[in-house]
């Protein structure tokens, strides 16, 4: 009786334990931040209970991590990969708003900054008078407008928090942040990952930036609180306090403003506190989350019952973000790790072919997709193209057809100007779209003319004139898309237009790409020497031909991609075109290095590898113009009317120098 057959791992089994051990380093970071803020509100009344973990300092610290920990579980539940690719702002702007995950982005972006509100009013001190009662006489309870404001404030912060949140697209996994990681260690920092390393050297300018968040949320919460929310919170306020106080009956705001200069420090403190917390989490789970898909020194798949089973079903995976985990650790594999190299190049009884075989399947299709997207561009869909009509059939006319008289019914033809005007007319009313003035006789038109210039002189009729219009028009409308709160809901960016074309829509990873050629041609370079049944030299010549295409289509696509009207930058840079361009002759060069000796027996022509030469050749940077050189006066005596110029030019070139030198 036949064994049952191993199962096949799916390779999120694998890669979900790594994301947790990723998410617990996070939040290591994040209680750490939150415990040095517990210690930044304490009162410091007794100096061992003010930092002492297991007291109130902990407790407080606690309480603030769950203002950041609500964040980092939403930043779970929406992270992404890839570059969006949405034609504008506005798109974006129209998405975001119909989109549910927005509202509970800013739902528990405000249960966060509401849960630290209590916090810091009970850490702060009687004299700073945040109490939410104060007493007037003895016994005359009365609400506090103070800690009100400070409410409403962190609300604010809340609001500017989310919309940041999807304008700079926090939820972005940037997996090209852990190959611009700079190698070079801190010396005070050595002892760490490098990982925490940099989100620690990160944290100063972090703060910074959160300062100012805080200080812009508080200029705009003084114009919404005041014009807007003041009467609203105040009568809500009274609402839920009047159960357990003895609060007037009356819901008439006070006449007296509560904001002082004290009040607004303390609301820029907080807000940067809060600020702080949240852009912590964020940097720290973009920048740990991106880390290689390696434990302990080997790849992820390793301690698999079918690693090449498991790493397949990640490279399947319609889930980009799986997808582009396996295609790395691929990428890893043909680069560092020779034992696993082996067992691809081994791997030939699998169900759905050998390994190499469907590796280079997947790799491939990656760049036949690129390729059909270029090719693609700038036509019109299926669906778009005009059908031929079938033959109408013919329907017999049942009644008189309609007369083309004129309409003015005028016995006889009347000349002139008056007769020109009525042409006009008759043709505005059978074709409005015309131009009237073009069906005018020559004595209306010259009676036109003459009118035009009575009224208006030669430099209004040229301001007039529908060239001049369109160009005032244009010059309008540049500097208005210059304006970045206009212009980034209207622009189409030159960078996120050709990466949708490239890499397709509605989100573009880079790294998917690059990865899938790097771990092509790794693997095909270093199959001479560990491919022991020759699977893959067959492949070779495809490999190296469909790079030179894939490569000279994506130059002249980027060179040939026009610029939108409304992008009046002129910048034709996109670093994510540039980085698959780079990678693809990179890749080429390395294969057509070690396999050009055996162009022969892989029957590739002097044409292909002329043509990869050239793909792969890096374009030579402009260099500037030499500088012109004063003209050297020649020694040999020079006869006749050479010798004449000669002299003449000499002379003239002295007088030059002269007054020069005067």
């Amino acid at each position: 009786m036949a064994g049952a057959p191993v199962r096949r791992a799916p390779y999120k089994d694998t890669l979900q334990p790594a994301l947790h051990r990723r998410f617990s380093s996070t939040a290591i970071l994040l209680l750490a931040v939150s415990y040095l803020e517990a210690l930044l509100l304490a009162n410091w009344g007794s100096y061992f209970w003010s930092w002492f973990p297991i007291g109130p300092a902990g407790f407080r610290t606690l309480l603030i991590f769950s203002c950041g920990l609500s964040i980092l579980i939403l930043r779970i539940a929406h992270y992404h990969v890839g570059l969006k690719t949405t034609e504008s702002g506005l798109q974006t702007l129209n998405s975001s708003l119909l989109s549910l995950s927005t509202y509970e982005t800013g739902f528990w972006y405000s249960v966060s900054s509401f849960l630290f509100c209590p916090i810091f009013l009970f850490s702060m001190s009687e004299s700073s008078n945040l109490q939410w009662i104060i007493y007037f006489g003895g016994s005359r309870a009365r609400l506090n407008e103070r800690p009100l404001f400070l409410a409403c404030y962190l609300g604010v912060c809340a609001l500017l928090q989310t919309v940041a949140h999807y304008k700079i697209d926090v939820d972005r996994l940037d997996f090209g942040i852990s190959k611009r990681q700079t190698k070079t260690q801190h010396k005070a920092l050595s002892v760490l990952p490098r990982s925490f390393q940099i989100v620690l050297l990160q944290l100063p300018g972090t703060l910074a930036g959160c300062a100012q968040q805080a200080i812009s949320a508080l200029l705009l919460c003084l114009i919404l609180y005041y014009f807007i929310l003041r009467g609203f919170a105040w009568g809500w306020a009274l609402t839920f306090l009047r159960p357990f106080y003895s609060l007037p009956k009356t819901s008439i705001v006070p006449s007296t403003w509560p904001t002082d200069i004290y009040l607004l420090f303390r609301c820029a403190y907080a807000g940067t506190l809060m600020n702080f917390i949240w852009a912590t989490g964020n940097t720290a789970f973009s920048v740990f989350m991106v880390r290689e898909p390696l434990k302990n020194g080997n790849p992820l798949t390793s301690e698999s019952k079918d690693p090449n089973g498991s790493l397949l079903n990640g490279l399947k995976s319609k889930k980009l973000s799986i997808k582009s985990f396996a295609m790395w650790e691929l990428a890893i594999i043909a680069q560092d790790f020779e034992a696993r190299r082996l067992a691809i190049f081994c791997d030939i009884d699998r169900k759905d072919g050998p390994m190499w075989s469907q590796v280079y399947a997947i790799c491939m299709e990656l760049l036949k997709q690129m390729e059909t997207r270029i090719d693609e561009y700038g036509k019109p869909p299926p669906s778009a193209v005009p059908q031929p009509n079938p033959p109408a059939e013919v329907k017999q006319r049942t009644s008189a057809p309609l007369r083309q008289d004129a309409i003015f019914t005028k016995k006889g033809e009347t000349s002139g100007l008056l007769g020109g005007v009525e042409k006009a007319w008759d043709q505005i009313a059978r074709a409005p779209g015309s131009s009237p003035v073009s069906e005018l006789s020559p004595l209306a038109k010259k009676t036109w003319k003459d009118a035009k210039d009575r009224v208006l002189t030669k430099e209004q009729q040229e301001a007039l004139s529908p060239e001049h219009l369109r160009s005032e028009f244009g010059n309008w409308t540049t500097n208005l898309m210059k304006i970045e709160y206009i212009g980034g809901l209207f622009r189409h960016d030159f960078r996120t237009r050709v990466a949708g074309v490239v890499m397709g829509t509605p989100y573009a990873e880079p790294t998917l790409y690059t990865n899938a050629v790097q771990a092509l041609c790794l693997l095909a370079v270093h199959s001479l020497a560990e491919d022991q049944f020759g699977n893959v030299h067959r492949d070779v010549p495809s490999i190296i031909r469909t790079l030179t295409a894939v490569i000279r289509k994506v130059e002249n696509l980027k060179q040939q991609f026009p610029l939108h009207w409304t992008d009046p930058s002129g910048n034709r840079e996109s670093p994510e075109v540039d980085q698959i361009l780079d990678t693809l002759r990179t890749g080429l060069e390395q294969v057509v290095s070690k396999f050009e000796p055996y162009s022969s027996d892989l029957r590739l022509s002097l044409g292909d590898l002329r043509l990869a030469k050239e793909s792969f050749a890096r374009p030579e940077k402009e260099v500037p113009a030499p500088k012109e050189k004063e003209p050297v006066v020649q020694s040999k005596p020079i006869e006749g009317k050479k010798a004449e110029s000669s002299r003449a030019h000499r002379r003239e070139y002295k007088r030059v120098e002269m007054e020069q030198v005067r």
